[in-house]
């Protein structure tokens, strides 16, 4: 994976209102890290920092440029983001040194087609791997080209790339291949979905009722404490 050059500055407000300060300005916040090296908190320009990210993905390479003269490779080691605006957060980058190899967590991505009238089950979506930091691949291929019912491939089936090792257990479940259920599988199954469904609904029927007559009884006595006062 080619690296992205990418300026920085330093930050000097911490915090949330410093972090939501910097965001507001179009910038990520951001913390560089590694080496024994005292943390550096910096921003990043949020629009070249998410086209890397879309391009080469989590374990993108950054040569960061920073405005104090300050020059560095980086590996994102962990990313927030806003789930509803899909936004960066904050991040977290790894110092690493050219020819210097690292563990990191690459997605795994399945090629070919499976037996007809299969199902496969994604297991584990990204695999550990170790490689030098300058070569971490964007992704690795797992086949399932022809994979019966009841075949497993593992992170052992999966082919690395020249220079990566596996970090993960060979025999870590990557994908499932189950058989497609039938017809009259899927029809069997109807009456008991419908009749979950009746239930559930009948139930939701009871608390609503329940809830509905607590909040009429304090009314009703009120309008009969009112009544009483008036009588009075």
């Amino acid at each position: 994976m080619s690296e992205v050059k990418i300026s920085a500055e330093p930050r000097t407000e911490f915090g949330k209102g410093g972090a939501r300060r910097t965001r507001r300005a179009g910038k990520v916040p951001a913390v560089l890290y590694g080496h024994g090296e005292k943390p550096k908190h910096i921003a990043l320009p949020s629009r070249e920092f998410a086209a890397a990210i879309r391009k080469g993905g989590a374990n993108q390479l950054f040569a960061i440029e920073v405005s104090d003269g300050t020059q560095v490779l980086a590996l994102p080691k962990a990313i927030q983001r806003d789930p509803i605006k899909d936004t960066f957060e904050h991040v977290d980058l790894l110092l690493v040194r050219r020819g210097e190899k690292v563990t990191v967590e690459v997605p795994v991505e399945l090629t070919g087609e499976a037996a007809k009238d299969t199902l496969i089950v994604h297991d584990h979506d990204t695999l550990s791997v170790t490689a030098d930091a300058t070569k971490v691949p964007d992704h690795l291929e797992a086949s399932i080209e022809g994979a019966e019912p009841g075949a497993q491939i593992t992170a052992g089936d999966v082919t690395l790339p020249a220079g990566v090792e596996l970090a993960a257990d060979p025999e870590l479940p990557v994908a499932t291949v189950t058989a497609a259920p039938t017809a009259e599988q899927l029809e069997a199954t109807l009456p008991e979905v419908e009749e979950a469904t009746e239930e559930a609904e009948a139930e939701v029927g009871e608390v609503t009722e329940a809830s509905e007559g607590a909040e009429a009884a304090p009314a009703a006595e009120g309008e009969e404490n009112a009544e009483a006062r008036t009588g009075a």
